[in-house]
């Protein structure tokens, strides 16, 4: 019997693109400030994709902390006494 692969978290998937997006927009930007000298790129490029970058953090943390919650509330133990 094979066992299958086990897929990978849309939000992951969405995490790694937009790092390694943000990754490569740096470098691009450095490269390309170094060769034309022009240091404007840095005021509006790298702000806005590390913009990105946190919006899509944040909106990983907040989905795995909601899974989190989840997980823990299914497998604490009900007790008898609880509401009474």
């Amino acid at each position: 019997m094979k066992k299958r692969k086990k897929r990978r978290e849309f939000s992951k998937v969405i995490l790694t693109w937009v790092t390694a997006g943000v990754v490569f927009v740096v470098i691009f930007s450095c490269a390309m400030s170094w060769k034309t000298n022009d240091m404007s790129v840095f005021q509006y490029l790298i702000p806005a994709v590390f913009t990105e970058l946190a919006t899509a953090t944040g909106f990983y943390y907040n989905k795995a902390k909601a899974e989190n919650i989840v997980k823990i509330q299914n497998n604490v133990p009900k007790d008898k006494n609880d509401g009474e």
